[in-house]
């Protein structure tokens, strides 16, 4: 296991916390991680239960489409969830997805960052704001979890960033 290093947490990671760094595969199958993304900016890291559900399909597809607003705050913006990569290749090919999705399928990033959803074994509905801190390491910067059917309001996001 690549990320054998994050504890597990019944709480979202407050503002003010270490970022624990991680590495997952993206839907191409090619490692992303954190600690070398946050030294080009705030990321916003968003955790959705599942691919090819009702809220979780509308947020996508808003930050697909508000792409150049994250970019505009020197953000990138990556979803996690514990669909296998092959599951998020086809979702994103058929909604016609342009950002990283990440696959926790063993639901260590979302347990470490306390966005684990038990009952259904996935992860819950949650964004953490990550920025660079002076020491190199990433730091949250703002963190909110919410009810699986709520989505995100992306201008409350976008007010959180750099």
């Amino acid at each position: 296991m690549k990320n054998q290093h994050l504890t597990p947490r019944d709480q979202i990671l407050p503002a003010g916390s270490i970022a624990p760094d991680f590495t997952l595969p993206d839907q191409n199958r090619q490692d992303w991680n954190l600690a070398e993304a946050v030294k080009k900016g705030d990321v916003a890291l968003c955790f959705f239960p599942l691919a090819f559900t009702g809220v979780c399909g509308t947020e996508m597809a808003c930050i697909t489409r508000d792409m150049d607003s994250w970019k505009k705050k020197g953000a990138s913006v990556v979803a996690i969830s514990c669909d296998s990569f092959a599951t998020l290749k086809a979702w994103a090919e058929k909604e016609g997805l342009q950002h990283t999705l990440l696959s926790d399928l063993h639901r260590e990033v979302v347990k470490g960052y306390g966005i684990y959803w038990p009952e259904l074994n996935v992860g819950g509905r949650g964004t953490v704001i990550i920025g660079h801190s002076p020491d190199g390491r990433g730091k949250v910067k703002w963190s909110q979890r919410r009810e699986p059917g709520n989505a995100m309001d992306f201008n409350d996001v976008l007010a959180h960033l750099s």
